[in-house]
């Protein structure tokens, strides 16, 4: 994680003392006694103070966005590469989480997640699901668990097997902008073998309701460009419409959901449509071809 001091006036100064307390409190529900879970955090030197001393602090961030970007200056954001990249100074993991900071777990979130890996999973999404802006305080995370909220399409929590790391396009997407979960969806997309995608099951939490309700600036404007100028045309040929969401869905129904997601582009579902109809058209004529010369 990547955790940042902020002024009493920002969200983040109570949602983050939050998420650290959901994030120890599902690490000791958790009942995988063959699992061990290394809670680590990597930040500028200036936020360390506002980090609990039971996570592990890895070595600190040395640029920002702003150190790539000539245009940028105004708001110090990391990069998701170099924040994933710290991971390797924890030797011997199997397996990365990646969350923002304002994203509060369940107390059952690490069991359920290991399970899913015991399924054989390589790589799982997690939606979050959104609350009032009511909680403030650590002392409520018994009414924030009792709370269902309402789901969101948004990503914002990923965990991936290791080795996927070495083949993330992420190039200079930063984090605390738009485009910074679907560089990491569409690169859990294309490199993972067998991701599984959970939309509406009650795992994670943010203190919020808003859906798109964030600024367009030059942050944004960076991230965006990044994406589809630098991240998705490296990695678009590796998509399989059977790895997005809702593949179980009709035609029709399949068509609204992905225009309707913020999260994945419609562009895309129109290729794979198009690719998928002609892969089954040509396997039916090979069966033809197959069934006459068997007369």
């Amino acid at each position: 994680m990547n955790p940042v001091k902020v002024p009493e006036r920002h969200e983040l100064y109570t949602a983050q003392p939050i998420t650290f307390a959901s994030i120890d409190n599902a690490k000791n529900f958790t009942t995988k006694s063959n699992v061990e879970i290394v809670v680590a955090s990597t930040q500028y030197s200036e936020d360390k103070t506002v980090i609990p001393i039971n996570i592990l602090q890895l070595s600190d961030l040395t640029r920002t966005v702003n150190d790539i970007n000539a245009n940028l200056s105004s708001r110090k954001f990391p990069l998701i590469q170099d924040i994933l990249n710290k991971s390797k100074e924890v030797e011997g993991t199997d397996y990365l989480i990646y969350t923002n900071i304002d994203i509060g777990l369940m107390p059952y979130f690490y069991n359920t997640i290991i399970g899913y890996i015991e399924k054989g999973h390589d790589a799982i999404i997690v939606n979050k699901r959104r609350l009032v802006a009511d909680y403030n305080n650590v002392n409520q995370l018994p009414d924030i668990y009792a709370d269902a909220g309402k789901s969101h399409p948004g990503f914002d929590c990923f965990i991936f097997k290791s080795e996927l790391l070495e083949k993330f396009v992420l190039n200079d997407i930063c984090v605390g902008v738009p485009f910074l979960g679907v560089s990491m969806f569409h690169n859990l997309v294309a490199h993972s073998q067998n991701p599984l995608i959970i939309t509406n099951a009650h795992l994670t939490f943010h203190i919020g309701m808003n859906v798109l309700g964030f600024k367009k600036d030059e942050y944004y404007l960076h991230n965006k460009t990044t994406y589809f100028t630098k991240i998705h045309p490296e990695i678009k040929n590796k998509f399989d419409l059977s790895k997005f969401p809702y593949t179980d869905e009709k035609k029709l129904n399949r068509l609204i959901k992905w225009i309707l997601n913020p999260s994945i582009f419609t562009v895309d579902y129109l290729n794979l449509e198009g690719k998928s109809s002609l892969q089954k058209a040509k396997l039916k004529l090979e069966e033809i071809r197959w069934q006459i010369l068997q007369r």
